[in-house]
């Protein structure tokens, strides 16, 4: 789950910097971007945003059948399964911007990529809310950075979690970091190649320490 959290760094780095300042794994940041351009802001693009939360939307309607779907199978089939839908859709936004220009406004390219980006993270959600592991989303800090401190000890509480919480706060910070070095001194693939074999061997490593 840490590493996943990771690739959401990772996407996320490449969404804002390579494909026109908008978010694939983080729909909050969309809706922000969004009431931002309902007042007239400039640089912001409001189709793009609705394009990403419609496919992320997909996503998640398709993890969610798939994963409820798959509970009566044994969790190490099914996580191998949402993890090779992930990386498939990563490498293939991989290809496309390794083919088509993404730097155009309204290009395929560009819509293709969001598209599949968006895809992967939504179908990532909605596996990881049917797998219901507290304080790791991987996608989203708010409710985690919320717990941290509520729990702690100036917050009356007993420290529950912190090192897990930490964990998923320390991995999307280092995600953003890597995706933003890869996307801002390499090619926009690189870092879509990388979160794809992340997810995949991490998840794969995880089923098979699973019971069969």
């Amino acid at each position: 789950m840490i590493a996943l959290s990771a690739t959401t760094g990772i996407v996320d780095a490449v969404s804002v910097l390579g494909l026109g300042r908008v978010f694939t794994a983080n729909m909050t940041g969309n809706i922000i971007f969004l009431g931002v351009a309902a007042v007239g802001a400039p640089g912001f693009s409001p189709p793009l945003y609705l394009w990403a939360l419609a496919t992320f939307m997909i996503g998640a309607i398709a993890g969610g059948r798939i994963g409820k779907h798959a509970q009566g199978y044994p969790l190490r089939r099914w996580l191998a399964i949402a993890a090779t839908v992930e990386t498939v859709l990563l490498w293939l936004a991989a290809f496309v911007v390794l083919h088509y220009d993404v730097k155009l406004p309204a290009s395929f390219g560009l819509y293709a990529t969001i598209a599949l980006t968006a895809l992967a993270m939504g179908f990532r959600n909605a596996t990881v809310r049917l797998l219901k592991v507290a304080d790791m989303t991987t996608t989203v800090l708010t409710l985690t950075i919320t717990g941290l401190a509520a729990d702690s000890t100036l917050g009356g509480g007993d420290n529950s979690n912190w090192r897990r919480r930490i964990a998923s706060v320390a991995a999307i910070f280092a995600g953003v970091v890597l995706g933003a070095v890869l996307t801002l001194h390499g090619h926009l693939a690189a870092p879509l190649l990388v979160a794809g074999a992340v997810i995949l061997v991490s998840s794969l490593l995880c089923a098979l320490r699973l019971p069969s």
